[in-house]
């Protein structure tokens, strides 16, 4: 295919390493970062959209500004800034060989504070990622070290506290160290999944099978003998865990399928490295959870999920049972704490013909594969999905469709919502008409499923405009010649803000997506923080003396316009 070998280095390749062997958790080396007992919020493992949570939460009493301590010795090695994700975090390297972080904080303790904010100003910028020495911040256990917060992609106040490997930079499950947690609460279950898999798990919906508690911790199935109309089968199950105390519905640590009494397959939410946090969307039925069902865990492998959480034992979970017989289905779900909860069922198969699928007008199909790299083409669109995208086998579909307002390029829809992507995959669009240089510089590619949204900067190669993408949907070319806007919050132009004690400023932009915002007071760069998204705040400090000032504020967006907006006030 044209363009397929260009397209290989697009796509990231196939890593075949085994998931690190972790054994090693030694048992009270770390303390509790807060001065209030553990209770959680979220644990390691735990089902978010599109990732694993990578950590515990710890609750900080509904409020913010909890002084939080080094878990042991070491140094500051590493302190990240941004608006979205961890806000504001540290990271201790300790000399056992692991590196602790604490994230969604609000101010640093003064020392570490101060030297912050002179290399946010020597760099100019509020977003920053810096590498310490062990000379500059070493810390004993118990040190104070900052104030908790809900900065970044929090949405209450917490501290998120993580245990990496400091070598590996792998994650490992804080639960697993020893840590004062009460639990002595077994997982709950609540639903049995039945998939097809002479299908794709995208092209089908599970049969959702009803759990009943039987007491202790055991579940039944309601019928208990399940008759099934495929031969070859796999599970998955709805189940969470609550902490002593604790009315928050967290993750399992472990689950394990047997056949017969014998165990076929195993996951285990142990150690997980942030490469991997992706394919949580490979564990869990994500047709169903996209759609607005509940979160099932599949108790089988899909051959697409690298380095993946689970532990063949005899089988990769895809169960077997051409031969009519009943068979005993038995599901372990057990906790950090080895609190466990079991279902059990039988299961047969019936032989009952499968309904065919419905194949949609319009649409054309291609069967792509995972670890293949494979694509489509077409006079006006083309896609190439690499190696380490799906999961699973699936039929991806591709319709044209007509001209959006304001779109220069027809409407290409391909695939649909409901099936996942691990990395991103190249689309090339052609436009329906000759673009001029300018145009093609402000040319950006738009994408749309369901309720959510999104646009790209392209690339123009022979006519064709690329870009990747982590989701299907449909996608069309813009030209945006709109340059984003600033909206000052509480001021305007000639403000009196003597009384004031801050400055504060948002960013609109007509496809919501902007890259670069510098605010310069006087001239000189002005530190604002930017802990939440779209919102710039700026503490009035020694930076804005008393008297007359002049507050610019330039802004570009992803398409590259840009604007500038001046304020002059009096503080």
């Amino acid at each position: 295919m044209r363009f397929l070998l260009s397209a290989i280095l697009f796509v990231h390749t196939v890593s075949y390493a085994q998931r690190p062997p972790v054994t090693d958790y030694p048992q009270g080396y770390f303390k509790n970062p807060l001065n209030v007992p553990i209770q959680l919020s979220g644990n390691f493992g735990e089902l978010r959209p599109n990732h694993y949570h990578m950590g515990l939460d710890l609750k900080t009493l509904a409020r913010e500004n909890l002084p939080v301590h080094a878990a042991a010795d070491g140094y500051i090695s590493r302190i990240k800034i941004e608006p979205a994700g961890f806000g504001r975090a540290i990271y201790i390297t300790h000399p056992n060989g692991y590196t602790t972080l604490y994230a969604h904080l609000n101010d640093f303790n003064p020392q570490i504070e101060a030297w912050v904010r002179a290399q946010q100003y020597k760099q100019q910028t509020w977003n920053l990622l810096l590498e310490l020495t062990p000379d500059l911040f070493p810390v004993k256990q118990g040190q104070f070290i900052a104030f908790s917060g809900n900065t970044g992609g929090s949405q209450a106040p917490h501290v998120h506290f993580e245990i990496r490997k400091t070598e590996t930079d792998v994650n490992l499950n804080p639960m697993l160290f020893g840590f004062d947690i009460a639990d002595n609460t077994k997982p709950s279950i609540l639903r049995l999944g039945i998939y097809d898999r002479n299908k794709s798990v995208y092209e089908q919906s599970p049969r959702i099978i009803p759990v009943k508690a039987a007491g202790a911790g055991n579940y039944l199935t309601t019928p208990a003998l399940v008759s099934v109309s495929s031969p070859r089968v796999s599970f998955a199950v709805t189940s969470f865990d609550t902490q002593s105390g604790s009315s928050n519905l967290n993750g399992n640590f472990q689950g394990t399928i047997y056949l017969d009494e014998k165990p076929v397959i195993e996951y285990r939410m142990d150690n997980i490295s942030y490469n991997d946090t992706r394919y949580l969307n490979a564990h869990i039925d994500y047709r169903l959870k996209s759609s607005g069902g509940a979160y099932l865990q599949h108790l089988s492998e899909l051959p697409g999920y690298v380095n993946s959480i689970y532990k063949p034992i005899s089988g990769d979970g895809i169960i077997d049972l051409s031969d009519g017989e009943e068979h005993s289905i038995r599901i372990e779900i057990i906790d950090a704490d080895k609190n466990m909860s079991v279902l059990k069922t039988k299961v047969k198969y019936s032989g009952v013909a499968q309904i065919a699928e419905t194949v949609l007008s319009g649409t054309v199909g291609k069967m792509f594969y995972p670890i293949m790299l494979d694509g489509f083409e077409s006079e006006e669109c083309e896609f190439f999905i690499g190696e380490k995208c799906l999961y699973d086998r699936v039929n991806i579909r591709y319709s044209k469709g007509v001209n959006q307002p304001g779109a220069v390029s027809a409407t290409h829809n391909i695939g649909t919502a409901t099936i996942p992507l691990q990395e991103a995959f190249l689309i090339r669009i052609k436009p329906t008409r000759a673009l001029n240089e300018l145009e093609q510089s402000r040319t950006i590619m738009a994408w749309v499923a369901g309720g959510r949204n999104g646009v790209m900067k392209v690339e123009w190669k022979d006519g064709f405009a690329s870009a990747g993408f982590r989701d299907f949907g449909s996608y069309r070319l813009v030209v945006d010649t709109e340059a984003p806007e600033v909206v000052p919050i509480g001021f305007v132009d000639g403000s009196n803000l003597s009384k004031a004690s801050r400055i504060a400023f948002t960013i609109k932009d007509n496809y919501g997506k902007f890259k670069n915002v510098r605010p310069e007071l006087d001239g000189q760069w002005l530190r604002f923080t930017n802990d939440k998204g779209r919102t710039f705040i700026y503490n009035f400090d020694d930076k804005c003396p008393r008297g007359e000032h002049e507050l610019k504020i330039y802004a570009e967006d992803e398409a590259g316009n840009s604007t500038v907006r001046s304020f002059k006030f009096t503080r």
